[in-house]
């Protein structure tokens, strides 16, 4: 075995080097082919090289080619991906009232469980890499990258060739009571409102037809891998906004909700202020409402009790003090980075705008104890983690009106929602603008540069 082996190796570098030789490969790829031969450490990883090298696109392919990295890698922390015959967004039970908010308050409660997943998991597992200058370890990225970038970048072969591989797509109507209709990928592909686009981010839109009589057609992902504790780092250029869209990236765990929610970007309308709340079980609570006391630099909005059932499903919400953490501001300063730590010491959820991110994420060496104040930050004290939150997976989605975004349709005094949606549009509810005016979700639409999830290295 190890002779054949051998002989494939010198096969792949002779075939290599006799195409180079003929200029059919260009010369930056035979530079990168000879760097990686002298870096690699073992003999497999020798032919995958030699291999990539006949593979790698040539200099004469479209500028706009796109290369993905999967995000369906080895989950942690005792929780498991489903597989290839469906999964979850981490709630297998409804709860017996169903959702509801506080149509007065402008505050988020719980996104509810979900029904129907179509899986579309396609990717492979790398080994989770690690730092030695980081307590934390990368297991699961879903990124991509653009042509121009990989003229740089060599391709490792167990790479998926999507960012969407790793998550289900979410089908059917919205548990929150949006009016919308989630539907699956390849739908969503046809219909002009799922893609990687030229500079390689992930692309999520609402259907834009001027005038439906029903619902909007709209996306909902959740991530196969869960976890259990770890720090999860999502980074977006733009994200949904505009009268009667609810947007949110968020985690969930299962049977909603013993297993915790955590949202960590979520607003309506054109609020500025993101709000992050937490929904859980009875006995999670905040010690505090102080900004100071809870080392925050957003401010307690919906009470200190964090129980779903008792708060009518407001949970504990803590609005952020920056008006470009959320809608038109977000976007106008082309996004920015947000991170959620979940580990013994509670839960807590940063906010970098674009042109702030400390060097330690970009360098995937993430260092949360050199980060300042939290704009969240839920303390394990008076609300264990690992008690009342378990077993999540991310998850993107964009509903309309619903719960929230159309209780408060005539809300004003808000961050950004100075006049309410009703006096902006001279529309009397959110259900009948939205069905009317497909032109006006031209901005309902995330464009995510990566999500990345880490686990602390013990």
């Amino acid at each position: 075995m190890i002779m054949v082996i051998k002989h494939l190796l010198i096969a792949a570098l002779l075939i290599d080097v006799s195409l180079a030789s003929q200029t059919l490969v260009p010369g930056v790829l035979r530079s990168l082919h000879h760097k990686t031969i002298r870096r690699t450490h073992s003999l497999a990883s020798d032919l995958r090289v030699a291999f990539r090298g006949i593979l790698f696109p040539r200099a004469e392919t479209s500028d706009h080619l796109v290369y993905c990295k999967s995000g369906n890698q080895a989950p942690f922390g005792g929780g498991s991906g489903t597989g290839a015959g469906g999964g979850t967004d981490g709630n297998d039970q409804t709860t017996a009232g169903g959702s509801t908010r506080n149509s007065g308050s402008g505050s988020s409660t719980s996104r509810r469980p979900s029904s129907s997943i179509s899986s579309t998991r396609t990717g492979t597992s790398p080994s989770p890499t690690v730092s030695a200058s980081s307590l934390w370890k990368l297991t699961n990225s879903y990124v991509c990258h653009s042509s121009a970038e990989m003229q740089t970048l060599l391709i490792n072969l167990q790479q998926g060739t999507n960012f969407f591989d790793g998550w289900d797509f979410f089908i059917g109507g919205d548990p929150t009571n949006g009016i919308v209709e989630y539907i699956d990928q390849n739908t969503a592909r046809s219909s002009g409102l799922l893609e990687v686009n030229d500079q390689g981010n992930a692309v999520m839109r609402v259907e834009t037809t001027g005038v439906v009589s029903g619902n909007r057609k709209s996306i909902r992902i959740t991530t196969q891998a869960q976890f259990t504790g770890g720090l999860i780092i999502m980074d977006s250029v733009h994200m949904p906004t505009g009268c009667g869209v609810w947007p949110a990236f968020w985690t969930n765990g299962p049977n909603w909700p013993a297993g915790g929610e955590i949202d960590i970007l979520e607003g309506v309308h054109d609020y500025t202020n993101n709000q992050a709340t937490i929904h859980t079980s009875v006995g999670c609570t905040l010690a505090s409402t102080s900004s100071n006391t809870l080392a925050i630099t957003g401010s307690v909005i919906a009470g200190t009790d964090c129980a779903a059932l008792t708060t009518g499903n407001q949970g504990c919400g803590i609005r952020a003090s920056t008006s470009n953490s959320f809608g038109p501001g977000f976007n106008s300063n082309n996004g920015g980075v947000y991170a959620m730590k979940w580990d013994s010491s509670g839960i807590a959820v940063w906010f970098f705008p674009r042109g702030t991110e400390p060097a330690d994420i970009t360098a995937e060496v993430p260092q949360p104890d050199n980060w300042g104040a939290a704009q969240a930050r839920w303390p394990a004290a008076s609300c264990d983690p690992f008690k009342f939150f378990n077993d999540h997976q991310a998850i993107f989605d964009t509903t309309l009106c619903g719960d929230w975004a159309g209780a408060v349709w005539n809300t004003a005094g808000i961050p950004g929602q100075e006049q309410s949606c009703a006096q902006r549009t001279g529309v009397s509810t959110c259900e009948a603008f939205v069905r009317a005016n497909g032109g006006t979700m031209a901005n309902a639409y995330w464009e995510v540069k990566s999500v990345k999830v880490y686990q602390m290295n013990n």
